[in-house]
């Protein structure tokens, strides 16, 4: 009727169309089919197979275009800016509509005013988006013509089937497995995109290769397969003896109700739902069910897989059903493990729990039964529900008792203080005073110097203006990879076993007990008291003993001091603030700590406009600039540290991997360019490093808005 009356009304969900999509068109001709058993005619079987076809060929080429054009409204045109919500496209409730999501996938029609989607141009599925420019594409096509190259020409012999067999495992594992894991590492670390932020990529790159591994990884997973059934696959003798007419059959027609599916979803999802994009992107959707998912919450558990078992059917082979259980259990376990936990943390309460399917199943069956499983229903959601209160009644009397139990705690301690004490002290530490220890940094040496804090224009009107000290006290600043040298003093009968530490401000929450350790960056205070081997490297003097006499600080009591210099690997090779501690005996007590001191690295060309366009007066203070830098990190040892500009690095630097990443990072952050620690290897000098930095700053010349170089690159 409404291809000749046009009127207002809705299509009808209800009844029999939950059960199947067009069901006049899918199980309105089972009956076809039960006629061809009673007829046990293959004859008949294949008239009704024509004439289902006819009927679905009628379906897509008149039916549904038809209700698409009457039923399904057009997409809103865009709003403009000076328009509110709700004035254009259709009503509010229209609009939700129109920005739910479908059951654990996602579609493309996402409103993404919080985290903009990816354009939904240029996509992978379908034989219309081949693009042989696309390295997705491009593999895709070569492993698939691999693969059925060498199924097609090589012999059906057992060692080749147990090949095929073994591939298409590895990769149905993988697809599962490898790909679930990715997602649920996704899903709960965001550990996809992570990485490629870790190397400056955007998410929308990192969106495009999980698309590539994707797809990649799902076609070779179907082919793998069939190249599996083809190997397990032999043409019957005889077509008229047992069921090899019927196998070959149901088996074609279950291939084709996955392929059907599979359209369906892709057609429900599209391109963003199909390759999971609400893993890698968020916003904040909701559910709807139309299309396949009208009927099933997830076509995939149940046909999404008809035609891994309608191959089996048709060779007819135990180790294809083997693969096609395996792919169907793994499968599964997917749903449950990855799919389900994100769409219940995405979706929460919107997830429908039943089917339209088990609708129209449970709405069927005998009145009795419909009662017994309604009973059971409704027993367990009252056993859960009371459940729920019973720990909503118990959890404030709980929380009461045990703030009951903690009052009368504090009055015991207040009461009887005798019988129980509390110390922070170690038994150790009895008699040891920590103000008879110090440690102080020699400010005399290259590359420790005292600075005040430079004033800026970033600060506010007052912050502006220079600090005024009210003592001598001046920040101490370490250059990058020098020498670090402490002066320690300590009671005569301090630990034998004493060693001083090189920490990071913020890495111990106490100044009493050091919590992390040292990773190395320690020297003893005593000569021999250690059975390491670097334990005494860096020890200049020690247990020189002072007169009281000469102490200006109040005391008269004599006292032990000594020298040592932290360097190498003793030093921490990164900018930061950080203090020296001194612990007693072997342990983490702390006796003493440093004036915290910060190490940095100067930038070569922050307040400078320099040209580096072949100017060799540029060059030659890159040079100086880098020699210095390079000594340093090659430990200032003579054996390893260039003496010059044109003297060439010693074969330590590769066998020592780590004098090269640390020139990478000096370089880093001095003339703000990065290379690979193989570049400093395979320059071999700091001339060749110097003309390389400076060949670098002239190619980025004109994305620097400080540079005066030349507009573009040469």
């Amino acid at each position: 009727g409404d291809f000749f009356f046009l009127i207002d009304q809705e299509l009808t969900f209800d009844g029999v169309f939950e059960l199947a999509p067009h069901p006049m068109y899918s199980v309105g001709y089972a009956g076809y089919y039960g006629i061809s058993m009673m007829a046990a005619s293959y004859k008949v079987l294949f008239i009704s197979i024509v004439a289902h076809a006819a009927q679905l060929i009628f379906l897509t080429v008149v039916e549904s275009p038809h209700i698409e054009r009457t039923y399904n409204a057009p997409s809103p045109l865009p709003k403009r800016a000076d328009e509110t919500p709700g004035t254009v496209g259709g009503s509010d409730e229209d609009q939700q509509d129109r920005a739910q999501r479908y059951p654990y996938k996602t579609d493309d029609s996402v409103d993404a005013t919080d985290s903009p989607l990816p354009p939904n141009v240029h996509h992978l599925l379908g034989l219309q988006n081949i693009d042989l420019h696309r390295v997705t594409d491009v593999s895709v096509l070569v492993l698939q013509a691999y693969m059925y190259t060498l199924a097609f020409f090589t012999p059906s012999t057992r060692g080749w089937q147990t090949f095929f067999m073994i591939n298409a495992v590895i990769w149905r594992l993988w697809y599962s497995i490898g790909i679930g894991f990715i997602l649920d590492r996704q899903s709960n670390k965001k550990r996809w995109t992570r990485h490629f932020l870790k190397f400056g990529e955007s998410k929308e790159e990192a969106w495009r290769q999980w698309k590539g591994l994707y797809h990649i990884t799902m076609v070779m997973s179907y082919t793998s397969f069939a190249c599996a059934a083809w190997k397990m696959y032999g043409l019957p003798e005889d077509w008229t003896i047992g069921m090899a007419i019927l196998r070959h059959v149901v088996g074609a027609a279950l291939i084709a109700l996955q392929i059907w599916t599979v359209t369906s979803i892709y057609e429900s999802l599209g391109e963003f739902g199909w390759f999971f994009g609400d893993f890698f992107f968020d916003q904040a959707p909701r559910l709807t069910y139309s299309g396949i998912y009208r009927f099933l919450n997830n076509p995939e558990r149940t046909i999404g897989l008809a035609g891994v078992w309608g191959a089996a059917i048709i060779t007819w082979s135990k180790a294809i059903f083997l693969l096609a259980l395996l792919s169907h259990a793994l499968t599964l376990c997917f749903i449950q493990f990855v799919e389900r936990p994100h769409m219940q943390k995405l979706y929460r309460m919107s997830i429908r729990e039943t089917s339209g399917v088990s609708r129209s199943i449970k709405r069927s069956l005998p009145s009795p039964l419909q009662k017994w499983t309604g009973s059971v229903d409704k027993a367990l959601d009252g056993g859960l529900d009371f459940l729920e209160d019973l720990l909503d009644a118990a959890t404030p009397k709980l929380a009461d008792g045990f703030s009951h139990f903690v009052t009368d705690s504090r009055t015991l301690f207040k009461q009887i203080p005798a019988r129980i004490s509390v110390t922070r002290i170690s038994p150790d530490l009895a008699g040891y005073d920590p103000k008879d220890y110090s440690l102080k940094i020699d400010t005399s040496q290259p590359g420790v110097v005292k600075a005040a804090a430079e004033a800026n224009d970033r600060e506010g009107k007052v912050g502006q203006s220079p600090q005024q000290h009210h003592d001598d006290f001046r920040r101490i600043t370490v250059l990058y990879g020098s020498s670090i040298k402490v002066r320690w003093t300590a009671p005569l009968n301090h630990g034998r076993k004493d060693w001083i530490g090189l920490f990071r401000i913020g890495d111990n929450a106490s100044r009493e007990v050091t919590k992390v350790s040292s990773q190395g960056r320690w020297i003893a205070t005593t000569n021999g008291a250690w059975d390491y081997n670097n334990a005494d490297e860096g020890i200049i003097s020690t247990e020189q003993r002072v007169s009281g006499d000469t102490r200006t600080d109040g005391e008269t009591k004599d006292y032990l001091c000594g020298e040592i210099e932290f360097s190498g690997d003793k030093l921490w090779w990164t900018q930061g603030v950080f203090e020296f501690r001194y612990h007693h005996d072997g342990k983490y007590n702390v006796m003493a700590i440093s004036l915290p001191f910060e190490i940095s690295i100067e930038r070569f060309d922050d307040d400078l406009h320099i040209d580096y366009s072949g100017n060799r007066m540029v060059r030659s203070m890159v040079e100086q600039t880098l020699l210095p830098i390079l000594q340093r990190c090659f430990d200032q040892d003579p054996n390893v540290a260039p003496r010059t500009a044109d003297e060439t690095f010693s074969p330590t630097l590769e066998r020592e991997g780590k004098y090269a990443k640390r020139v990478v990072y000096a370089v880093q952050q001095t003339f703000g360019i990065e290379f690979a620690a193989e570049v400093v290897q395979a320059d071999g000098s700091v001339k060749n490093l110097a003309w390389r930095i400076c060949n670098a700053k002239k190619v980025l010349a004109p994305y620097s808005m400080s540079s005066k170089g030349p507009a573009t690159p040469d």
